[in-house]
């Protein structure tokens, strides 16, 4: 455990921050041999992180692992073993430059692969989405579902189980924000449609 920390400090300090601060420097002053030099070590140091990426996984386990990498990290680093350069020029430049076309048209394939992926993944989230608005708008209940209770008005004309009740449950044709039908006036005593009962009531009229 003791090592691993100091092993992760030193590839932190020695290995990150101080190329990133002389590369910056190299950029400022325009040194062209500099920056050439810290390219190279920033491509060096990269497949260095890809490739410990897996023996830490696998080979963490060797004795004096941690202690192995710390003393690689400071062999590229020094300006006297030049350990970055070196690697550069003996494998890394000679590797790329033989593969450089099938590794450019991978990753313009991939660029396009990439590209029809996020279209379809695009499309797909729109059609879920339309599918479940669709869905959610045919599921919204009744207005008389909302409010199960029957206007009053409509209560009044024929109580709970009269007539009007028998109507709304049969057929909801009102709503209890609806204004309510006004209900139908009775005749007038002697008019059209009074009953011969009702006519004695009026005076001056004999029943038929």
């Amino acid at each position: 455990m003791v090592s691993w920390m100091i092993c992760r400090l030193v590839v932190l300090v020695f290995g990150l921050l101080y190329p990133a601060y002389a590369s910056y420097k190299a950029v400022k002053t325009k040194n062209i041999r500099e920056y050439v030099r810290w390219m190279m070590y920033w491509i060096v140091f990269a497949l260095f992180m890809a490739v410990e990426t897996f023996t830490d996984i696998f080979i963490s386990w060797f004795p004096f692992y941690y202690e192995i990498k710390m003393a690689f990290v400071l062999w590229l680093l020094s300006p006297y073993t030049k350990g970055a350069s070196l690697l550069y020029r003996k494998f890394v430049h000679p590797s790329l430059s033989r593969h450089e076309k099938e590794i450019d048209l991978y990753i313009v394939q991939a660029k396009e692969r990439s590209y029809e992926t996020v279209l379809s993944f695009g499309k797909r989230g729109l059609n879920i989405a339309a599918s479940a608005a669709v869905q959610a708008a045919t599921k919204v209940p009744h207005p008389l579902q909302q409010h199960p209770h029957p206007p009053q008005c409509l209560l009044e004309s024929g109580g709970p189980g009269g007539k009007a009740a028998e109507l709304l449950h049969a057929r909801p044709a009102f709503h209890p924000r609806w204004p309510c039908p006004p209900l139908p006036r009775p005749p007038l005593l002697g008019g059209p449609g009074t009953p011969p009962q009702a006519a004695h009531r009026i005076p001056g009229r004999r029943p038929a």
